[in-house]
C-alpha cells in the first residue's frame, strides 16, 4: 500500500473517531480500533463517504494482551509495516476521593490508560520499526502533572503513562521513529461531561477541533521528538 498506514486506538467516539476521520482525509489508510463493532461500522460509513477508501476495523478490549499481540502479526501480514500510531483509548475511572475507589475501578483505570499502552508498544514497535518514518503520538491529560483532588486513579495512569512515553521516546531517539505525547486539554466528549456534569459544553473545543492537528504529527514530515503537544498552545498560536 502506498499510503500511510495509521491505528487510532478508542476510535469508536469522540476524539478518536474524529482523529480517525482526521487522518483518513489526510490520505491514510486507517486501522480503528474499539470495542464496539456497531460505532466502528458506522465510523467506517462515514470515512467511505468522506474519501472513496474503506477503513481497517479491529473490534477489540486493549486489556487483552493476546489480542493486542494477535492484531499486531495480522499487520504485519497484510501489511509489513505501519507508519503511525495514536493512542487515544482510555477511561475515566472513579472521580471522587482515593478511598471511595473499588479496587477493581483502580485496577482498569491503570490496566486501560497505562499497560494497555506498553502492551500496544511492545507489539506494534517493529512494526513502527520498518516503516521509513514510524510515528507515535500518546494521548495525555493536564491532570498528569496538575495534580487535582479527587482524579487520583485517572491522574495515577496518565502520569505513569507519561513517564513511560517519556522513557520510549528516549529509547528510539537514533532510530527513524518519533514519539510524542499529545493533551488535548478539556474537550466536548462523553468522558468529560461525566467528569464535569455542571460544566458549560459551548466553551469547550469539539473533538473535531482538536484532532485537526494530529494528522501532521503522525505524518512522515514531522520531526518533533519526546514532547508534550498541548492543544491549547497550538490553537493560541493560531489566534
Amino acid at each position: 500500500m502506498d499510503r500511510r498506514i495509521a491505528l487510532v486506538t478508542g476510535a469508536s467516539r469522540g476524539i478518536g473517531r474524529a482523529a480517525a476521520l482526521e487522518l483518513a482525509k489526510a490520505g491514510n489508510h486507517v486501522i480503528c480500533v474499539a470495542r464496539s463493532e456497531k460505532a466502528l461500522t458506522s465510523l467506517d460509513d462515514e470515512i467511505k463517504t468522506a474519501t472513496g477508501h474503506p477503513a481497517t476495523l479491529v473490534p477489540l478490549d486493549l486489556r487483552d494482551g493476546a489480542a493486542v499481540d494477535r492484531l499486531a502479526g495480522a499487520l504485519l501480514e497484510r501489511f509489513g509495516r505501519l507508519d503511525g500510531l495514536f493512542a487515544n483509548a482510555g477511561v475515566l475511572g472513579t472521580i471522587g476521593p482515593l478511598e471511595t475507589c473499588s479496587p477493581q475501578t483502580f485496577a482498569e483505570t491503570i490496566d486501560v490508560n497505562l499497560t494497555a499502552n506498553w502492551r500496544l508498544i511492545r507489539a506494534v514497535h517493529p512494526l513502527l520499526r520498518m516503516s521509513e518514518a514510524g510515528r507515535a503520538l500518546f494521548v495525555t491529560s493536564g491532570v498528569a502533572v496538575r495534580h487535582r483532588a479527587f482524579w487520583g486513579p485517572y491522574a495515577a495512569s496518565k502520569a505513569g503513562l507519561e513517564a513511560m512515553i517519556g522513557c520510549y521516546a528516549d529509547e528510539t531517539e537514533n532510530t527513524p521513529i518519533r514519539v510524542n505525547l499529545y493533551d488535548p486539554g478539556a474537550t466536548r466528549t462523553e468522558m468529560r461531561f461525566k467528569a464535569m456534569p455542571g460544566e458549560d459544553r459551548s466553551l469547550l473545543p469539539s473533538p473535531d477541533d482538536v484532532a485537526k492537528p494530529l494528522p501532521w504529527y503522525l505524518s512522515a514530515e514531522c520531526d518533533a521528538h519526546g514532547e508534550r503537544i498541548s492543544y491549547r498552545e497550538l490553537a493560541k498560536g493560531e489566534a
